[in-house]
């Protein structure tokens, strides 16, 4: 979850490794370093608590020149946020520095056995004990520090991505990985090394992606090498980068995350771009088209995912089987790997995941592939770590996702599961062509309904003043919308740290109601579909209470309005669509909130936006 940054060239290193480490910020911010070889053959590490703009100021009066470095912006694992512990980390003979995102998990028996060789440790860190133990390697065996760092990986047992730089060899930067990502990009006599594309797309759009056990050789005066762990000689993949530094701004809005809930109406337009036509019914994904069998065939289908992308695999779940036919369970994939899961050839497991890079998502593939199922992925990221393990699968093309709370990224997987179960329902023929028809006109038309339901903000923001004092939440939904009900909750939780909990609404009567009063605001998410005339009467049991209630109705639902202390009109949408337009509301009324309470959206206390660490 941490981010890492690499670059030799021609350019003052320092402004490069500044710069990138606030691209990666997103990835955590408990605190940052930088380490640069000078002119003069000096290793400078400079580090400290705090975000990357308290590293600029520390860096202020310091000797920061050089044209090769490395540096790391971190979420702490292994021992609290403060300087000691903020990487990069040096090995004590001050001739090697270490950057590093990942987890050690032997890292005690690694440095208990570095100590009965007399080494003495700074950190409370897995990463020191990495780097310590590449120093003792080279100093006992009289090896070069690649052969040092090959060695040691070999050592180690866990996840990892690293870059090292060494006075040694004051012309080359090594990188490495096994299950945490790192990419590199190829300049003009400049190479540069990070935990993904942000930091590179502005200097280059030629990239390589690390695969698992590689590690990558980046000299001043040799072409890019990469060699596995094993000494064995790797393919070198270019690919090229589909990203503007455009999408990496602001853009004018106060945060990463605002600007992200109003690109939703066009990333869904670029979602569905392609992939259904401005007419008709049919409905494209080359990933089904591809493997009309295994869809035609399968027993069930089985959703792996963490977090937001959880709740998507809750909708995710309905359209499959009221679309498909298919039988679908959705698995935390952080309890799904340690479940013993039962699964074969005549399975497909579906994961989701934004990055593409989340530890327990790509674990669940590997285990799912290990015992034969067919493995399809719904990732954001192309050429991330998920893109390239899955069997099959489609991005959803919603540009890169800077803030830390999901949003666009979460109606952008919602919308290509529906079009993945209309896909799979048209190849079986189990879904009816008038229905089908009216939902692909949904979401030919999501981009305009997403429009008119940002006209809430103003009503929002003016609404939100009312809430900040609470410090419970309940989100209540039925249907399509009881994950969207979970998506709202989570939402707030995130970024203004209210405890917020969603449930089905029929489900409130079974404990929930007992916190029903004057202090517990309702979120009811009640649009005009099938379950409208039940929810009113949950409505109603709130209201008996004295609870306050927030609803999200349909335009023209005057029986709601009368009832509710707040509604949030949104246009009318296909039920099994409904999710996506009624999470916008949700995700303006967490936003809102979170402002007046003084939270940083972009930079939420303890979560970083990749979670590639167990």
């Amino acid at each position: 979850m941490c981010g890492i940054v690499g670059y030799i060239g021609t350019r003052t290193a320092y402004d490069v490794l500044v710069k990138g480490l606030h691209r990666l910020e997103y990835r955590g911010y408990d605190s940052a370093g930088v380490a640069m070889i000078s002119p003069e053959g000096k290793l400078n590490v400079y580090k400290t608590q705090g975000k990357v703009e308290d590293l600029e100021r520390f860096c202020d009066s310091k000797d920061t020149a050089g044209t090769i470095g490395i540096a790391h912006t971190r979420w702490a694992t292994h021992g609290e946020p403060n300087d000691i512990n903020a990487h990069p980390h040096m090995a004590p003979g001050g001739r090697i520095a270490l950057v590093h995102n990942g987890t050690i998990e032997n890292y005690g028996v690694l440095r208990e056995a570095l100590e009965r060789e007399g080494r003495v440790f700074r950190s409370e860190t897995d990463t020191e004990v990495l780097v310590q133990l590449i120093e003792y390697i080279k100093e006992t065996s009289g090896c070069s520090t690649l052969d040092a760092v090959r060695e040691a990986l070999r050592e180690v047992v866990g996840a990892y991505a690293i870059a090292v730089v060494d006075l040694d060899n004051p012309g080359t930067l090594i990188g490495a990985r096994k299950s945490s990502p790192l990419v590199i990009g190829l300049g003009e006599e400049e190479t540069f090394l990070a935990s993904d594309a942000t930091p590179i797309v502005e200097y280059t759009d030629k990239v390589v992606y690390l695969n698992d056990d590689e590690i990558a050789i980046i000299s001043r005066s040799e072409p890019l090498k990469i060699i596995t762990t094993d000494n064995q000689p790797s393919q070198i993949d270019i690919k090229t980068l589909r990203m503007s530094v455009s999408e990496l701004e602001k853009g004018g809005y106060p945060h990463f995350m605002l600007k992200e809930i109003f690109e939703q109406p066009r990333t869904i337009n670029d979602c569905v771009r392609g992939r259904i036509g401005n007419s008709g019914s049919q409905v494209t994904l080359s990933g089904v088209i591809e493997n009309k069998d295994k869809f035609l065939n399968a027993r069930r289908i089985v959703i792996v995912a963490c977090g937001t992308s959880w709740h998507a695999g809750l909708i995710g779940k309905r359209l499959l089987q009221e679309i498909g036919r298919i039988p679908v369970e959705v698995e935390y994939a952080s309890e799904f790997r340690y479940s013993n899961p039962i699964l074969d050839e005549r399975d497909i497991v579906i994961a989701i995941s934004q990055s593409g890079e989340t530890a327990d998502t790509l674990a669940a593939i590997q285990m799912a592939k290990e015992r034969g199922a067919f493995v399809y992925g719904v990732c954001n990221v192309v050429g991330s770590s998920i893109a390239r393990a899955t069997d099959s699968g489609t991005y959803i093309h919603v540009g890169p996702e800077i803030g830390v709370a999901s949003t666009k990224a979460f109606t952008g997987q919602v919308t290509v599961l529906a079009m993945l179960a209309l896909a799979v329902g048209s190849i079986k023929g189990t879904i009816d062509k008038q229905v089908k028809a009216d939902v692909v006109k949904g979401l030919r038309n999501l981009p305009s309904l997403i429009t008119k339901t940002l006209k809430l903000n103003d009503q929002i923001e003016r609404l939100s003043a009312t809430y900040t004092y609470a410090k419970n939440f309940l989100y209540l939904g039925r249907g399509y919308n009881f994950p969207a009900a979970l998506e709202g909750a989570l939402k707030l939780k995130e970024i203004s740290y209210i405890h917020a909990e969603g449930y089905p609404a029929a489900e409130m009567k079974h404990g929930p109601i007992a916190l029903i009063d004057r202090e517990l605001p309702t979120v009811v998410i009640a649009p005009d579909d099938e379950m409208h005339e039940k929810i009113i009467s949950n409505i109603q049991q709130v209201k008996a209470r004295g609870g306050s209630v927030i609803a999200v109705i349909t335009k023209g639902d005057e029986t709601i309005r009368e009832i509710a202390d707040h509604v949030l009109e949104i246009p009318q949408v296909p039920e099994c669509l409904s999710a996506i337009i009624t999470s916008i509301p949700l995700q303006l009324l967490a936003y809102h909130i979170a402002i007046k309470k003084g939270c940083d959206v972009d930079m939420p206390r303890n979560l970083a936006k990749s979670v590639t660490v167990e």
